[in-house]
């Protein structure tokens, strides 16, 4: 079970855009691990138990990766 979450995921999960939440990491309201990068654009991970204690409920992944 992966407990790192990518921005697209948490996207899926809060049904909002990317956008939105890199927004939300830079702001500090939503923490995440910055990666190493190459590019321009900095990569985020968000651990899957702070996600779930934002929501207040259990990440259903399956959900996710039939997307």
């Amino acid at each position: 079970m992966n407990d790192l979450l990518t921005v697209a995921e948490v996207a899926i999960i809060l049904r909002v855009d990317d956008t939105t939440v890199r927004r939300w990491v830079k702001q500090g309201a939503l923490e995440a691990i910055v990666l190493p990068h190459v590019n321009e654009r900095q990569a985020y991970r968000v651990r899957r138990s702070t996600l779930e204690q934002l929501i207040g409920s259990p990440i259903n992944l399956e959900a996710i990766e039939s997307k």
